[in-house]
């Protein structure tokens, strides 16, 4: 019975690797592909005068992270209380978010480095936000990987209201990511104040 019970279980999760999979993929190619269609169709701004400053997309990219923690809280405080549909529009919304946030973010490291060039050798500063926003976006994909796994998972109802812990930690991690995005976010505010 024991072999049987294994058999039954492994195309189960062969057909859920291929589902994460193929969702992974589909959500980096949209974000890729906006990404790209946004340096396309996006015109930096120069900076006057060589100043020092954050580039526009990363304020848009800020208000995509802040509205899928929303999102993700909205989901957590739903699936302890049995709303699975709100649960699980949430966790999309989230989806919808974190992809927004891939595609802006790439954009907008693209703008900081073609509006930097020439005065990143006097500060350094322009490296310092690059490299922080890359590590950070690095991170942000392990993030979205684990909110397609737990959406996927969510839609298999795999959680309810006793049993939550992935829906917890996958909420929690991605606030740990806002508050680390705002803590660049401020470094980099200080930074061009003192020039």
């Amino acid at each position: 019975m024991v072999e049987k019970q294994i058999a039954l279980h492994s195309p189960r999760e062969s057909h859920f690797a291929v589902r994460f999979f193929v969702t992974t993929v589909a959500l980096f190619a949209l974000a890729g592909t906006l990404a790209w269609l946004l340096t396309l169709l996006g015109e930096a701004a120069t900076a006057q005068n060589g100043d020092l400053y954050l580039p526009f997309p990363f304020w848009i990219s800020t208000a995509t992270l802040a509205v899928g923690s929303w999102s993700l809280q909205r989901a957590l405080r739903a699936v302890q209380v049995e709303k699975q549909q709100k649960f699980r529009r949430s966790l999309l919304i989230g989806l919808t978010t974190g992809t927004l946030f891939v595609a802006v973010q790439s954009y907008a490291l693209w703008v900081l480095l073609n509006e930097h060039a020439e005065g990143e050798a006097a500060t350094g500063a322009t490296v310092f936000v690059f490299v922080a926003a890359l590590l950070h976006g690095m991170h942000f994909t392990v993030a979205l990987l684990f909110l397609v796994w737990i959406t996927l998972q969510a839609f298999a109802d795999r959680y309810d209201h006793e049993y939550y812990w992935g829906v917890i930690v996958c909420t929690f991690f991605w606030h740990a990511l806002g508050i680390v995005w705002l803590m660049i976010y401020g470094a980099f505010a200080i930074v061009a104040w003192k020039l």
